[in-house]
This record gives structure tokens, C-alpha cells and sequence, in this order.
């Protein structure tokens, strides 16, 4: 099998993984979930508001770690659902999501 279809046949065999994203901003007009997932696209992962306050994205990934943070109106802020952070190189922290 020549490596092409190794790396095809690699791909295949590892199942993605669906999962909900949610962050509260009531008062926000965008919301944007960015991660090494999507590196850090804004407009990759757009969030909707799902109920007053409440905006929600479902993600697929393989499974693995995973480094994200939220965009609201344009500013950064972090999960607070989420106790499990690193320190990034802008002096700040992203959360971390483990997908098994």
C-alpha cells in the first residue's frame, strides 16, 4: 500500500467526536469560539444564541487536547465552566478540552 493510502486509510479509522460548546453572555451581540482546533478562526466556529443569554456551538474533532477560548465582541474571555487552563504566550490563559 503506497503511503498515501496509509495516510487515507489513518484517517478513516479515527471516529470525530460531537461537542457542545456553551457560554453565557447575556449582553453580547457576537460570540465566537476559537482553538487550535480551528486555528483560531473567529469565523470558523460562529456561536448562536440558543436562549436569553445562552450561545451554543456543536464542534466535531477527533479525539485529543485542545487549547480554546471565546471571542465576545471582540474581546477574549475564558470559559468559566471550565477550571482547567495553560498559560499561552500573550501573558493570558486558554482552557483546555479533552475529547476522548
Amino acid at each position: 500500500m503506497d503511503s498515501k493510502k496509509k495516510a487515507t486509510t489513518a484517517k478513516t479509522q479515527i471516529k470525530r467526536k460531537r461537542v457542545t460548546m456553551t457560554f453565557e453572555a447575556p449582553d453580547a451581540e457576537t460570540v465566537s469560539l476559537m482553538g487550535d482546533f480551528n486555528q483560531w478562526n473567529a469565523k470558523k466556529h460562529p456561536m448562536k444564541q440558543v436562549e436569553h443569554g445562552v450561545w451554543r456551538k456543536i464542534i466535531v474533532v477527533p479525539p485529543g487536547r485542545y487549547e480554546y477560548r471565546f471571542m465576545v465582541d471582540g474581546r477574549w474571555r475564558n470559559d468559566p465552566a471550565n477550571n482547567q487552563t495553560r498559560a499561552n504566550c500573550f501573558g493570558s490563559t486558554n482552557n483546555i478540552l479533552g475529547v476522548k
